[in-house]
């Protein structure tokens, strides 16, 4: 019986906290937040930067860099960093590729 009481009184008093933060726009700002950190995508200039290239290194040399990070990271046991240099070379291969479609995709002989 007890905890029944406690159940209902802690619905009731999540209720009447909602219906405050909805008055006071903290809910949406919450709701914001919420959905602005998990569609977080890397950018461009992040991934070179994690990878430490600049915007005229060759897709050789951002493979070389993605490599040796990503061995690194292994051995070192930095599953964090590692995911961070991987997401870096996805977001890389995807500017690559959208630049390769707009210019013709290559070259024809």
């Amino acid at each position: 019986m007890g905890s029944g009481i406690l159940a209902r009184a802690f619905v009731q008093a999540y209720r009447q906290a909602l219906a405050n933060a909805s008055k006071s726009g903290v809910a949406q700002e919450t709701i914001q937040n919420t959905v602005r950190r998990g569609s977080k995508v890397m950018t461009e200039q992040e991934a070179r930067q994690i990878l430490g290239i600049t915007e005229e290194s060759s897709w050789e040399e951002i493979l070389k860099r993605y490599d040796n990070l990503f061995e690194r990271n292994a051995k070192n046991g930095s599953f964090y960093l590692q995911s961070k240099v991987h997401r870096a070379k996805e977001c890389l291969e995807a500017v690559q590729q959208s630049k390769g479609q707009s210019t013709g995709q290559g070259t024809a002989s």
